[in-house]
């Protein structure tokens, strides 16, 4: 009898260190719990700007692959360069064009003239037949 209460003895102290243990183990689970909250928050955040920052370098690289397309700055100076060019033959074919017609013009006066005098004869004779 001695023997099985020096044993129920002995385990009295270890249980008290193992209950204390537990409650320690408990308290930091708890604790860790109520810490880790904020840490799923953030990650939530963060995955949602993940999907944001692969959506905006898609973008980027659609633009990217469109401007590969684009003319560059010395091309599109060439091309306003030729066309001030052609302005510049259209101007001097409109000049020479206004000159030709002018000079049409008075050519064609007098043979304007003798229509207009061929009319009042013709009106002229109508209102004599009539």
């Amino acid at each position: 009898m001695n023997t099985a209460n020096t044993v129920a003895l002995d385990l009295a102290p270890l249980m008290s260190w193992i209950v204390a243990a537990m409650t320690i183990v408990n308290f930091a689970i708890l604790l860790k719990g109520i810490l880790s909250s904020g840490e799923r928050k953030l990650e939530e955040r963060v995955a949602k700007h993940e999907a944001k920052l692969i959506d905006h370098d898609r973008r980027i690289q659609t633009i990217e692959s469109d401007m590969k397309h684009l003319p560059d700055k010395e091309t599109t100076h060439r091309i306003e360069m030729t066309m001030l060019t052609i302005v510049g033959r259209l101007d001097k074919q409109d000049a020479t064009l206004e000159g030709r017609f002018s000079s049409m013009d008075e050519r064609l006066k007098p043979i304007q003239a003798i229509g207009e005098r061929l009319n009042d004869v013709l009106v002229d004779q109508m209102k004599k037949a009539g």
